[in-house]
């Protein structure tokens, strides 16, 4: 991931990127730590598949997926990896890239042997891939040696078992941003079909289709001295096909393969992309998880950015396109398959290519936004929490507005609002470039379709008549330009506009969340059932608070251990209020020195609310101990920032938990 490094770290390539995009990345210090440490080394196990990235003989490069089960990748000394995976031989260009360091070439494929580079090892890159967790973590260094065996294969042999052990120079754990949640399953392959497509030619249908439906890929680059293997994730079909080989014409009748795919907010260290400033050479892989099959590319890379990217792709500020000099598609090639559980709640629209059709804004899979969200209430909560309402309606046709189910989270396009092109380039703003202002909240209130009665809005419309809209609420702290927006909205206090004041108007993508992170309703429960203990860290309280209503009507055993800063007692009065009997299922934490007289007010109306415990202090584990019915057992529920969910669901090892965190 380094090359000749500055000061901090960043090779030239990085700084470039940085220097591109107008972040001030290479002000600070690269966060990539040295060696294999012994935290990247227990995700890396605990990752059911790895990418790996190499050269071949030619300098191309490649990318390749193995694995198939947790602990198939795992350290076996002191900076070195070891990997044991079932591989489709005649299909993977990563083996074939092996077998000729080894000087051995095609030929030593069906016989057994020790493939050992030549000097200090080949040099290669991995990224461990956690799909269900959504962690992922990014590994260079250096094949030492490897050997293939007849595990596993039959006949000719195409599927065979590969060992081999990789030494660690480097490792950087990244985020979960944009990865889609997958239940993964070991498989063994059988290669039918592999499809080998040289520059110039077409991708076969069945390739085609592949990108069409992948939510997923992985991509390899390099600046000369390490490699870099990461991640690219969005909707099902946010990498678009430009051109297809010859069927778009060209020199003699022949074109290229082109692919074009959106970069997305990040983390802003752009490896990736510092890698392809000096050296502009890509591999990349695309699974089909459904099916095992897999499609190899590689080919040469061109950064797109502000206008150049928007011309190609519209709306989109960075984008990469791809040149593709040979592709392979293999038929149940990967030794594994997957599940789909859920997609990231922070994926953008797909972006479409202008080639597609008129110049718009993105949709998501294809339908459009779901609904529109009119701005009809402000209500400030606390110093920088505050509760917004929306009037959520369709077109004309599309009635009822979509329902909910209480747990669950909106996502809304705010890019109407706060995208405004490419002056986002300006220095006062850099933060803004790659941010797509798609925004994911929880819903504050419940709504099912049976409840349309009495969560209605009736507002006259234009022509006369009445529009049916259905009230959503969401609970925000202030923190960055989407809620720095809302918050700047003025004070509504009902359902209506004045005449200087247009409504504010956001498309709503859709709704999701797991159907596990929902304490299940069951009637008269209460002391029958096992108990529900939800712990909850400040504004991580919102998942329940479309909960607790239904929870409460019920009488279901739940216990709420709510930890929160004393300058965020209003957000307890509120919801105690709206919502009673939560007070009493309530054993609150506080933390702070809070606002003087106003706060002391507010822990009054907290206790007169009739709260179960106000406790000055942090949530301790024997607090968790403390809820737990100890005949009908437990299951808890936590929503909370990255710290306090990395101690709790310490403390909550051995018992049964989910977790849902609001930090992306």
């Amino acid at each position: 991931m380094n090359m000749e490094p500055n000061t901090l770290g960043w090779h030239p390539g990085e700084i470039a990127a940085h220097k591109l995009l107008k972040v001030p990345t290479s002000l600070r210090h690269n966060p990539t730590q040295p060696g294999l440490s012994f935290s990247h080394g227990y995700r890396v196990a605990e990752s059911p598949i790895v990418a790996l990235g190499t050269l071949d003989s030619q300098g191309n490069i490649w990318t390749t997926l193995w694995g198939g089960g947790k602990g198939f990748a795992r350290p076996v000394a002191k900076g070195v990896l070891a990997l044991q995976s079932l591989v489709a031989v005649e299909g993977d260009p990563f083996v074939e890239a092996l077998l000729h360091s080894a000087g051995t070439g095609n030929g030593n494929a069906d016989g057994d042997g020790v493939i050992k580079p030549e000097g200090n090892g080949k040099m290669m890159s991995g990224l461990s891939v956690n799909l269900e967790t959504r962690d992922r973590v990014k590994l260079a260094g250096r094949l030492l040696v490897a050997s293939l065996d007849n595990k596993g294969g039959s006949g000719e042999k195409k599927v065979r078992e590969i060992q081999m052990a990789m030494a660690v120079d480097e490792g950087l754990g990244n985020c979960p941003k944009y990865m889609n949640r997958k239940e993964i399953h070991a498989h063994v392959p059988n290669p039918e079909t592999v499809v080998v497509v040289p520059r110039g030619k077409k991708l076969p249908d069945e390739g085609v289709r592949l990108i069409s439906k992948a939510d997923m890929m992985f991509l390899s680059s390099t600046n000369g001295r390490t490699m870099d293997t990461n991640h690219r994730g969005g909707p099902r079909g946010f990498i678009r096909v430009l051109r297809n080989g010859d069927s778009d014409g060209g020199e003699n009748g022949e074109g290229e393969v082109v692919l074009v795919y959106p970069e997305y907010s990040g983390n802003q260290l752009y490896q990736s992309l510092g890698n392809l400033q000096v050296n502009p050479r890509v591999g990349i892989v695309i699974p089909d998880y459904d099916t095992s099959d897999v499609l190899y590319l590689t080919g040469e890379t061109q950064l797109l950015v502000g206008p150049a990217a928007a011309a190609v792709m519209p709306h989109c500020k960075v984008a990469v396109k791809v040149s593709v000099k040979e592709a392979r598609f293999v038929k149940d090639g990967l030794p594994f398959r997957g599940v789909s559980l859920e997609q990231s709640p922070y994926n953008p629209p797909v972006r479409r290519l202008a080639s597609e059709g008129p110049p718009g804004a993105g949709v998501v899979d294809g339908t459009g936004p779901a609904a529109i969200a009119r701005l009809v209430k402000k209500e400030v909560l606390a110093p920088t929490i505050a509760r917004f309402t929306f009037q959520l309606s369709t077109e004309k046709g599309r009635l009822p507005p979509p329902a909910w189910k209480p747990g669950q989270h909106v996502t809304m396009d705010f890019s109407g609002e706060l995208d405004q092109g490419w002056s986002h380039m300006r220095e006062d703003d850099p933060q803004s470039l790659n941010d797509d202002f798609v925004r994911t909240f929880t819903v504050s209130n419940s709504f099912l379709p049976e409840d349309l009665d009495s969560h209605v809005l009736l507002e006259t419309g234009s022509e006369g008549g009445l529009d049916v809209s259905v009230k959503l609420e969401i609970t925000v702290r202030r923190h960055g330009p989407v809620t720095g927006f809302l918050w700047s909205q003025q004070q509504l206090q009902n359902h209506s506009h004045s005449h200087s004041q247009s409504p504010l108007e956001i498309p709503v993508l859709g709704f999701g969340g797991e159907e596990s992170f929902r304490i299940p309703v069951v009637a008269g429960s209460s002391g029958a059932e096992r108990r529900s203990v939800f712990v909850a860290g400040g504004v991580g309280i919102t998942p329940l608070l479309a909960q607790a209503p239904g929870l409460l009507k019920e009488d279901v055993d739940f216990v709420l251990l709510w930890s929160l800063r004393a300058q965020d007692l209003g957000l307890v009065v509120d919801s105690f209020g709206r919502i009673p009997g939560l007070a009493g299922r309530t054993r609150l934490f506080v933390t702070g020195a809070g606002r003087g007289a106003e706060t002391e007010d507010e822990a009054e109306k907290v206790r007169g609310l009739g709260v179960q415990a106000f406790v000055q202090r942090r949530l301790l584990r024997e607090d968790l101990l403390g809820a737990k019915h100890m005949e009908n057992g437990n299951k808890f529920y936590l929503c909370a920032g990255v710290d306090m969910t990395r101690v709790v669901e310490g403390w909550l090892q051995g018992e049964e938990f989910v977790s849902e965190s609001f930090n992306y």
